[in-house]
């Protein structure tokens, strides 16, 4: 149940995963203190993560820089997408031109003195981002108190018996039901939600990406 979970990140702190996951963190922090170009590009990350993987979105986002996501016409957005394997290369591009009018994305959000606030008007005005992709967002530029329920880390709760069943899409409101359980476990164990998310990520996978 949760204490073995505790127990398990636990042991993880004290390894190479912990390492891995505090350098990480300082790289979400430095990019906080980017401007809007940087923001944006991680906007456009995120927006090509949803049901696809977060290495092919870094790839993606390595090839084309915040230049490419800012001012690559339609069809030759669309054209690089799919030539890098992306599924859903179409929508995606569409996507990311029309998150264009927020490529101030950075200012805008700093309007906010509330993460959930921030999270809130991101899935509402932003085409392509849910509550699970405004949080890894806002987490990747520096706010740490959102939790990020993906596939990886929603199998973990349920391995660990703190969620019934893995259902997804998630309604909004199961979304924060989930969400205050790992604020709970977060406080046990003296870490971030963001912290937090990519411990259970490594359970999951291995690895510490972003």
């Amino acid at each position: 149940m949760g204490a073995d979970l505790a127990g398990r990140v636990n042991e993880l702190r004290r390894g190479k995963a912990g390492k891995l996951i505090a350098r990480r963190m300082r790289e979400f922090k430095d990019l906080s203190r980017k401007g809007n170009k940087e923001w944006f590009s991680e906007l456009c990350f995120c927006v090509l993560t949803a049901n696809s993987t977060a290495r092919l979105g870094m790839k993606i986002q390595r090839e084309l820089g915040s230049k490419g996501f800012l001012t690559l016409p339609l069809g030759e957005l669309r054209h690089k997408l799919r030539t890098a394997g992306h599924r859903f290369s179409n929508t995606r591009a569409h996507f990311i031109v029309e998150a264009r009018r927020f490529r101030n994305i950075k200012n805008i959000i700093e309007r906010f003195t509330d993460a959930r606030q921030a999270r809130g008007w991101l899935v509402e005005n932003v085409r392509g981002l849910g509550y699970k992709e405004s949080s890894h967002f806002l987490r990747n530029v520096g706010f740490d108190d959102l939790a990020i329920l993906d596939r990886h880390v929603l199998s973990v709760l349920h391995e660990y018996g703190l969620i019934d069943e893995v259902s997804r899409p998630l309604t909004r409101g199961r979304y924060l039901e989930i969400e205050e359980k790992l604020v709970r476990l977060a406080e046990k164990l003296g870490l971030t939600l963001g912290e937090l998310d990519l411990y259970l990520w490594y359970l999951k996978t291995g690895e510490v990406l972003k």
